[in-house]
């Protein structure tokens, strides 16, 4: 994780802009002591988020939220320095409360470029008929009152030539307004702790749009390349069983109950002393979970010796996102529970708040 931030601090220092942490990424608070050695932020998807950033960052959060609602509305307010919008009619609801705020608070836009490399439609935020952010023709001519900065996210897990094509998009699109704002947020997806990133062309990136608006301050909030290949998911194998001629591996774990974002993705992770697919020659499994969801499993991977119960399999690099998916993605609370009858009417039973979300690590 040293490594993760020395290499994010090195990218922040040598341009000039801001790398703040995103919590929908990674929202291990243990660490974050180590992460406040290098970074002075983190950004929100909403009152959880922007909560646990005040409390264990120690520092107000950049809260973006697709839907701000009432009853949250003073917690972001209590816990953020930036707010931005994802319409222009959340914008006209809220902005005279942040205005009488005592303390001052920079409000943002969520903008639409129009454009992502992303091929995973479940990830794409530009996608046609995206909810994400207001596109130019919704704009219109004229920049909202109050309003000092945009923000855009078309990334995930994507390079700085990628970053390099929406800059130009973005800029076709809203460069009009820029000489107007404080500042640009320009998202996540920035994977800039992997072996094969060109950060050296990602400075150059970022240095030239600087050297274009030197009137706009530029934050980065990347969430997977705080935590890139940091920690491991430890399963262990059951049972074998075969169907077919297909071997699968049963687990202690499960990918639609601890891993869902391999099955959403999709993508396969690594297994520790394992070949990523079925090799002639070799011992080939799926690896399968012990849910009765007919589609929990994946495969196929290869292993020099057979596998028998009670063998460890390990997942490399699924502390970022796999952790978060199984708690509160986004610190978006579960559903209250209760029960109605004509009798009594409704009694509730539980309900979610923010000590569920941020749990117990004593």
């Amino acid at each position: 994780m040293r490594k993760n931030l020395e290499k994010i601090r090195s990218v922040s220092q040598e341009v000039g802009v801001e790398i703040i942490l995103a919590f929908k990424g990674f929202s291990l608070w243990k660490v974050f002591p180590i992460l406040r050695e290098y970074i002075t932020g983190a950004t929100a998807s909403g009152a959880h988020e922007a909560r646990l950033a005040f409390a264990e960052m120690n520092s107000l959060a950049h809260t973006y939220s697709p839907a701000f609602t009432d009853a949250d509305f003073q917690t972001v307010l209590d816990c953020s320095s930036h707010i931005t919008f994802n319409s222009l009619t959340q914008l006209d609801h809220f902005i005279d409360r942040v205005k009488a705020c005592k303390r001052a608070i920079t409000v943002g836009l969520r903008v639409n470029p129009e454009f992502s490399e992303v091929v995973t439609e479940l990830y794409n935020p530009c996608a046609p008929g995206a909810r994400l952010g207001i596109t130019a023709d919704q704009l219109g001519d004229k920049l909202p009152a109050g309003v000092e900065g945009f923000h855009f996210h078309t990334l995930c897990e994507s390079t700085s030539y990628d970053l390099e094509k929406t800059l130009a998009a973005f800029e076709l699109h809203f460069g009009k307004f820029l000489d107007q704002l404080k500042w640009v947020n320009f998202g996540g997806g920035h994977l800039m702790t992997r072996k094969d990133y060109d950060a050296n062309h990602l400075v150059r990136v970022l240095k030239s749009f600087k050297s274009r608006w030197p009137n706009l301050s530029v934050i980065l909030e990347p969430g997977s390349a705080f935590a890139w290949e940091t920690g491991f998911l430890l399963a262990s194998v059951v049972d074998v069983v075969e169907n077919k001629g297909i071997k699968t591996a049963i687990l202690n774990v499960s990918f639609t109950a601890h891993m869902p974002d391999c099955l959403e993705m999709p993508y396969q992770p690594k297994i520790r002393g394992a070949y990523q697919e079925a090799i002639e020659g070799k011992f080939a499994y799926r690896m399968g979970g012990n849910s009765c969801l007919a589609g929990d499993y994946m495969g196929y991977w290869s292993f020099d010796q057979p596998l028998k119960p009670g063998d460890p399999i390990l997942f490399e690099d699924m502390i970022h996102y796999t952790i978060v998916k199984t708690t509160m993605f986004n610190g978006v609370a579960h559903p209250s529970i209760g029960i109605w009858n004509e009798i009594n009417g409704f009694t509730l039973l539980r309900e979610f708040g923010y000590e569920d979300y941020k749990g117990r690590m004593d």
